[in-house]
């Protein structure tokens, strides 16, 4: 099986750098890389993903604009921030998301989470 992975990020150089981390990873698929909200609700919403690799301060919107827009229709998350600040983690509990990264503290985490996310039961935040 296949996990379709759709990547939100507007920094072109982590986006590369996150791009190869999941090619790395066997059964992993990067269907689509965007960089504003727009974008990442219309590829969730025409292409079948299965977890969503969100940033939450955008160029162009915000990742909770993400996830609000498409509320419970949306694939699995993983929140990938500079800013896991306490009231982040809280609303992103809130709105459902599966896991929050932390950029620079929690990065290389990001494969074994993915992982998990492709076994047969999730994680949690």
């Amino acid at each position: 099986m296949t996990l379709r992975v759709l990547l939100v990020e507007d920094s072109p150089r982590l986006a590369e750098r996150v791009r190869e981390t999941l090619e790395q990873i066997e059964g992993v698929e990067v269907v689509a890389t965007v960089e504003n909200e727009r974008g990442a609700v219309e590829v969730a919403r025409r292409e079948a993903i299965d977890v969503m690799i969100l940033d939450l301060q955008l160029r162009s919107g915000t990742g909770f604009g993400v996830l609000e827009t498409l509320g419970n229709a949306r694939p699995a998350v993983i929140v990938l921030t500079n800013y896991a600040l306490p009231e982040y983690r809280r609303r992103a509990k809130e709105l459902g998301v599966e896991h929050f990264l932390n950029k620079s503290r929690d990065y290389e985490r990001l494969p074994d989470v993915i992982r998990t996310l492709g076994a047969p039961t999730r994680g949690g935040l």
